[in-house]
């Protein structure tokens, strides 16, 4: 008796499971087809801007400024995003002196020019956790004495062109609508909400929600052990373009990055200290871009789309070297706790596009002006 029903429910059970197989392999069909023909150009060469996107911008303003509130370290103010840094280091960037004459605008149009720079390694999260914790990972590089006019009217940072890009291909949201109803859940705590927004399933962004697992990844070795990507578009000169920084071992003297102890909550601080510290060897990584085909799915309004590499290639523009220093002091620290990263720190040949991008103008601007004038309020206390 027990053995016959042991077999019945066994037999119930296989045909419950290949039954769900069937429907997850069905629905993964239906979504694959679904895409391949949503996904399909040509797109727009040109920003398209929705109606009601400032006042989304507005909210989300609101919604950043209460995540820095909430995340408070001690009388200091943190940034909203990218919080964590594990160095800020000096770097040069060398234009390539064969680059192609079609990609020499703004600061690519001096062949073999070497720019002095600052590059801040950092994780993605508001509030600062254990490096262990599976989070982005960002990079900031900021060129000194940049001449020109620059799109933002900021004295304070006339003579730089910033670079922000962070080590996943593709955004977890498509537009500033999204952006504001994503950031608003994870403000209120409600990060199920973010990607699920009630019971409707039409109303659901399950690939956008595999994006953000994919990018909440384990951390890398070293900061300079991985590649960074704009995820956004940008102009360089008439090209629409995305850059990519990425490791490159072979112009720089061997090295092998020790294995980090994970236990440590600032292993990857500990790694770059001890390649550019403690061993006094440089890190290599070369400046990349992506020229945008609209006669293929590659669009300037939605982040969450990878630009195909089999059809538009990245073509590297510069070098990077961060030269063996020493990073790791209060005083740098708080320097590089004070910098101000912000991709509209630029010349018009490199101006961000997209929703994203325009997005990124009022609260990266909005942000660092709140943030650094409590901060040096309580600096003077």
């Amino acid at each position: 008796m027990l053995n016959r029903l042991w077999l019945w429910f066994g037999r119930w059970l296989g045909k419950l499971l290949l039954l769900l197989l069937v429907i997850g392999l069905s629905a993964w069909g239906i979504g694959s087809a679904y895409y391949s023909w949503k996904f399909t150009g040509p797109v727009s060469s040109e920003e398209q801007v929705p109606p009601g996107e400032a006042a989304l911008t507005q909210g989300i303003i609101e919604d950043a400024i209460r995540v820095v509130e909430q995340h408070r370290n001690n009388t200091r103010v943190l940034r909203d995003a990218h919080a964590k840094a594990h160095g800020c280091v000096k770097a040069q960037v060398t234009v390539l002196t064969d680059l192609d004459n079609g990609l020499r605008h703004g600061v690519f149009s001096e062949r073999g020019k070497t720019w002095q720079a600052w590059m801040r390694f950092s994780n993605g999260n508001a509030y600062p956790q254990f490096d262990r914790a599976r989070d982005a990972r960002g990079m900031a590089l900021k060129l000194l004495e940049v001449p020109g006019e620059k799109l933002l009217s900021d004295a304070a940072h006339a003579t730089e062109q910033d670079f922000v890009m962070f080590n996943h291909p593709a955004f977890f949201v498509r537009d500033v609508a999204e952006y504001r109803d994503n950031f608003a859940a994870q403000a209120e705590g409600k990060q199920a909400l973010a990607f699920l927004p009630g019971w409707d399933p039409r109303n659901w962004e399950i690939r956008h929600l595999l994006i953000a697992l994919k990018t909440l990844a384990p951390a890398p070795p070293s900061p300079v052990a991985t590649t960074y990507n704009s995820i956004a578009p940008f102009k360089l000169g008439p090209h629409n373009i995305k850059y990519r920084v990425t490791p490159a071992p072979e112009n720089c003297p061997d090295y092998v990055v020790p294995t980090p102890n994970k236990d440590l909550p600032n292993f990857l601080r500990s790694a770059l200290y001890q390649q550019l510290s403690l061993d006094r060897t440089p890190a290599c990584f070369v400046l990349q871009i992506q020229r945008q085909n609209p006669a293929y799915y590659m669009p300037i309004e939605d982040p969450s789309v990878e630009w195909d590499e089999s059809i538009a290639p990245f073509e590297t523009v510069a070098k990077i070297e961060v030269p063996a220093q020493d990073f790791d002091s209060s005083v740098q620290n708080l320097f590089c706790d004070n910098l101000a990263f912000n991709p509209w720190h630029s010349l018009p040949e490199h101006r961000p596009i997209g929703g994203i991008n325009r997005l990124r103008k009022a609260v990266y601007t909005a942000v660092s002006v709140y943030r650094q004038e409590r901060n040096r309020h309580s600096d003077t206390k």
